[in-house]
């Protein structure tokens, strides 16, 4: 019986850690090529490695999504290897430091844009040609719960966020007719190395330990936990999947009910 992406070919940005790594091995699982990309060559090699070592076809390049160039060269790399992309994660993103807006940066505004909204953009430019080439494919960008709501502290990670979902949208748009599919999961605090991260730096500045820190996170989402990452792995297989073939430009919240009060 084939899997659910039997020679399927996706593509997954930020796929070195957290949602990015565990679906890389999620869909390969089910199937899948991979074109995977990272900022970090060292933990992306790893992964690849990895998975290579099961028998699954990976191509691997380091990639800063908000790098023309980069993302144009890795898409003809995954082409030229596998023909196409049948599926494109677009997965990449960065956090900022948890303080309010006005002891923010210019150059942190820039850099979350960079990253998180224009790597989104640049992804799926040189995904769609493809995808029309073939009038079918299916792209799911990575945003945020801060992508649907007001987000303190948090406040240029929400705006890139909100610029996803609204991407997402219009180029679903564009493309209901073409046979290609585009979707943005919005997940909320998730057990990944981003949240670690936060968790550390509240902890640091109110004097908990990480474990406390999480708690407090945590306090802000009804369910009364942050998620497990393969929770939200899983939403990406099941909202790409071929069988779930009428759902497009819908921003998919995965968050424990934070978004809903």
């Amino acid at each position: 019986m084939d899997k659910m992406y039997q020679d399927k070919v996706v593509m997954i940005t930020g796929a070195a850690s957290g949602f990015g790594a565990m679906a890389a091995q999620r869909f390969a699982d089910e199937g899948a090529k991979l074109g995977l990309s990272d900022v970090n060559g060292e933990k992306l090699n790893e992964v690849a490695e990895e998975l290579r070592a099961q028998g699954f076809e990976v191509v691997a390049d380091v990639v800063n999504v908000a790098d023309e160039a980069q993302v144009k060269a890795h898409v003809d790399n995954i082409a030229a290897a596998f023909g196409t992309i049948h599926v494109g994660i677009n997965n990449a993103g960065i956090g900022h430091d948890v303080r309010p807006m006005h002891y923010l940066t210019t150059e942190d505004f820039d850099l979350m844009m960079d990253v998180n909204a224009k790597g989104v953009f640049l992804c799926m430019k040189y995904q769609i040609p493809l995808m029309q080439e073939h009038g079918q494919g299916a792209i799911l960008n990575t945003a945020s719960a801060a992508g649907l709501m007001g987000a303190g502290h948090l406040s240029l990670y929400a705006a890139a966020k909100h610029a996803v979902v609204g991407m997402t949208k219009a180029v679903a748009d564009e493309n209901a007719k073409r046979g290609i599919r585009v979707n943005a999961l919005c997940p909320s605090f998730s057990a990944t190395p981003m949240v670690e991260e936060m968790a550390d730096i509240v902890g640091d500045r109110s004097g908990l330990s990480r474990e406390d820190a999480y708690s407090h996170i945590a306090s802000r989402v009804p369910m009364g936990r942050v998620s497990k990452p393969e929770e939200v792995v899983q939403a990406m297989l099941w909202i790409n999947a071929p069988e779930n073939s009428f759902m497009t430009g819908q921003a998919i919240a995965i968050d424990g009910g934070l978004s809903a009060v």
